[in-house]
């Protein structure tokens, strides 16, 4: 075991697009663990457009990364040395936190990582983790689609998008999902099995009439900027939108003006922001019916990995970009 702890560092606050120079490489001593904790050696960081956010020092629904200290991120690895009973060295984890190789955590904050067999530990910061439970939250609690509905997902080949999609593709709904580049539209279509897949390169609002030529009842929404403005006037009477995230708008400063609501009240849409933290019963819940679809074969993910802490920053930065494909992780 390494005597230093590697940590990625918030260098500097960054007004519009992150670049390396706002993060920092330092090594620091390992930490040290008390009463009931453990030490954790991570292998594989969880890289997540919210991070953004975690780089400005504004009012959100979390506080800040302060400058100078470890990058905030989820992380799965082996416990290396434990003063909790119900830990020992060897039992990997979830919850560790930080852009680092090791971090000293309270046992009541990590949990044991159920052995599924074909489920690599990686798969809990994805499919079966934080991105898989937002997107059974936003489908089964505010979009609440039904059977013969159209189901409309952005960045539908990404972390959250593919799972909302088979999760509506399940409930009954015809999904058609949008994303970047042929080689995403294919896969969201022959791999995940969505009805259709838009590229929002080419010209979306023609493409979302003829695939959606009765409207849209459910968007899931990622991105915003330009897709939320195709798919808004194409909303149907009683449509619903579940706001996930605005990856379009996390690096543009000052942001641009919305939508035009008017359609909200003559159409009698549904729209409402979540955050999955605000939903904490539905984590065991989409575990277990998650785990027992990836058994029956019914789910499907796809993991984009990075090689190393020290190209995380690098990785973050393609990611809000959208240069990743599928569940971006970093292997450490």
């Amino acid at each position: 075991m390494t005597e230093q702890n590697r940590r990625i560092l918030l260098k500097a606050r960054p007004t519009g697009r992150p670049g390396p120079e706002h993060f920092e490489l330092a090594e620091t001593p390992l930490p040290e663990i008390g009463k009931n904790e453990v030490l954790v050696r991570h292998r594989f960081l969880s890289l997540d457009p919210y991070m953004r956010g975690r780089m400005d020092d504004s009012a959100s629904y979390s506080a800040p990364v302060k400058l100078g200290e470890v990058m905030e991120g989820e992380c799965v690895g082996e416990v290396v040395e434990s003063r909790n009973p119900a830990f020992a060295p060897g039992d990997w984890v979830g919850g560790a936190r930080g852009w680092q190789l090791y971090s000293a955590a309270p046992g009541h904050t990590v949990q044991k990582l159920p052995g599924v067999e074909g489920v690599p530990p990686s798969a809990y910061l994805g499919v079966l983790g934080m991105p898989g439970t937002t997107a059974w939250v936003g489908v089964t609690e505010i979009g609440q689609p039904r059977p013969g509905e159209t189901f409309v997902v952005a960045a539908a080949s990404g972390a959250v998008g593919g799972v909302a999609g088979q999760i509506a593709k399940a409930m009954g709904c015809r999904v058609v999902g949008i994303a970047g580049g042929a080689e995403k539209c294919r896969y969201v279509t022959e791999e995940l099995g969505f009805d259709a897949c838009l590229d929002h390169r080419g010209d979306l609002g023609a493409q979302l009439d003829e695939a959606c030529p009765g409207g849209i009842d459910v968007y899931f929404e990622n991105v915003g900027g330009a897709v939320q403005e195709a798919v808004f006037p194409r909303m149907r009477d009683f449509g619903r939108i579940a706001f996930c995230g605005m990856v379009a708008g996390y690096n543009v400063r000052p942001l641009p003006p919305g939508p035009n609501l008017t359609s909200v009240v003559r159409k009698r849409l549904r729209l409402q922001g979540f955050i999955v933290s605000d939903h904490p019963r539905a984590w065991a819940t989409w575990r277990e019916r998650g785990a027992a679809w990836i058994r029956a074969g019914k789910l499907r993910w796809k993991e984009d990995v990075a090689e190393g802490l020290e190209n995380a920053p690098d990785a973050f930065i393609g990611l809000l970009e959208g240069k990743n494909f599928g569940k971006l992780v970093v292997k450490l």
